[in-house]
C-alpha cells in the first residue's frame, strides 16, 4: 500500500480494512497502547496491545515500533493461541502523537512451508517463533541485536516515565579486543565476545534486565526498576566477574577487562537515543583514564 495513511483519511478506508482483516486496530507504539479512534482523532485507552498474543509480555519483535521510526509499512507473521496470523503495520502520517495502524489476518489453514502433512499448522508455528527469534538475536552471542535495543529501548522508556520507576542502563566495551585479534586471530576473539556475552548475561536480572550487543566488542544493557545504586552495583558484579575469569585465545590463557559507562535516566525521562550516546561517553571516558570502577 503505497498511498499514506493519516488520521483524517482513515475513517473512509475502515470499511474497507474490516472487510479484508480479521482484526484492526490502532497503537501507541511507544506506550504499547490500545488506541480508539472517534472523531478523525486517536484517543488512549488503558489496554495494552501486547495482551491480544497472550504470552504476558511485549513482544521482542515488534514492527509497529519499526514502522513508526522508520515511517514505513513493515510485516511480520506472530503466533496467537492456536493461531498464525499475518501482522502489516502502517504508520498514520500527520499524528501528533505516535499511532500505527494494525492489520491483523489469520494464516493459520492458508500458509505452510515444506510438504507433507500438518496437523494445525504446528510445525508452522514452530517455525514462525524461531523466525521472529531470529531477527532480534545476535548470531554470535545469541544475547540480543542492536536491532532489539532499538525497538525495545523507547518502550521500556515510556513504561518508566509512565510509573514515575527508575531506569539505568550500562555501556560495556572489552579492552584491547584489536589486539588479541591481532594476535591470536578473529577466531579467538570471537570465542572472548561470546564468553563476554555469558558473564553480562549471568551478572543482571533475568526477570526485569536484558543486554544487546550493541557491535564489535561492545555491549548495552537495560536495567529495569533500577537507580544508580544499584545499577552501579551490577556493573560492579560485571566488572568483577571479567577479572576473576581466564579467557582462552588459541590455547593461551588471558585477561580481560572492559570499560562501563553508567547512566541513569532523569525523572522527565529523555530519549533512548540520549542514553545510549550518554552511556557511551562515559564509558569512553572511563576508557580513557583506564582505571577501575571501584
Amino acid at each position: 500500500m503505497s498511498e499514506k495513511i493519516t488520521l483524517d483519511s482513515l475513517e473512509k478506508k475502515l470499511s474497507f480494512f474490516h472487510q479484508m482483516y480479521d482484526a484492526v486496530r490502532l497503537v501507541d507504539p511507544v506506550e504499547k497502547r490500545i488506541l480508539k479512534y472517534s472523531s478523525r482523532c486517536a484517543e488512549k485507552t488503558d489496554r495494552i496491545c501486547y495482551a491480544y498474543w497472550q504470552n504476558g509480555h511485549i513482544c521482542d519483535n515488534c514492527i509497529s515500533i519499526r514502522a513508526y521510526r522508520k515511517r514505513k509499512s513493515f510485516i511480520k507473521l506472530e503466533c496467537a493461541p492456536q493461531k498464525i496470523m499475518l501482522v502489516t503495520a502502517l504508520p498514520i502520517e500527520s499524528a501528533e502523537k505516535p499511532v500505527i495502524l494494525e492489520l491483523l489476518k489469520d494464516t493459520t489453514d492458508t500458509m505452510l512451508i515444506g510438504s507433507g502433512e500438518y496437523e494445525k499448522g504446528r510445525k508452522f508455528y514452530a517455525a514462525v517463533k524461531e523466525f521472529n527469534r531470529m531477527v532480534i538475536r545476535d548470531g554470535l552471542t545469541s544475547i540480543y541485536n542492536r536491532r532489539f535495543l532499538n525497538d525495545r529501548l523507547p518502550a521500556d522508556i515510556s513504561a518508566s516515565v509512565l510509573r514515575k520507576e527508575q531506569l539505568s542502563v550500562i555501556f560495556l566495551d572489552i579492552n584491547s579486543l584489536k589486539s588479541i585479534n591481532d594476535t591470536f586471530g578473529h577466531a579467538a576473539g570471537d570465542q572472548i565476545i561470546q564468553m563476554s556475552a555469558k558473564i553480562i548475561q549471568s551478572c543482571i536480572r533475568q526477570d526485569s534486565d536484558w543486554t544487546a550487543r550493541y557491535g564489535g566488542d561492545e555491549f548495552f544493557v537495560c536495567l529495569n526498576h533500577a537507580g544508580n545504586q544499584e545499577a552501579t552495583q551490577i556493573a560492579r558484579r560485571i566488572q568483577d566477574k571479567f577479572e576473576n575469569s581466564v579467557f582462552s585465545a588459541n590455547g593461551k590463557n588471558v585477561k580481560i577487562s572492559v570499560s562501563l559507562g553508567i547512566v541513569t535516566m532523569p525523572e522527565q525521562g529523555c530519549t533512548a537515543d540520549d542514553l545510549i550516546r550518554l552511556s557511551d561517553r562515559k564509558m569512553y571516558e572511563e576508557k580513557k583514564r583506564n582505571r577501575v570502577m571501584r
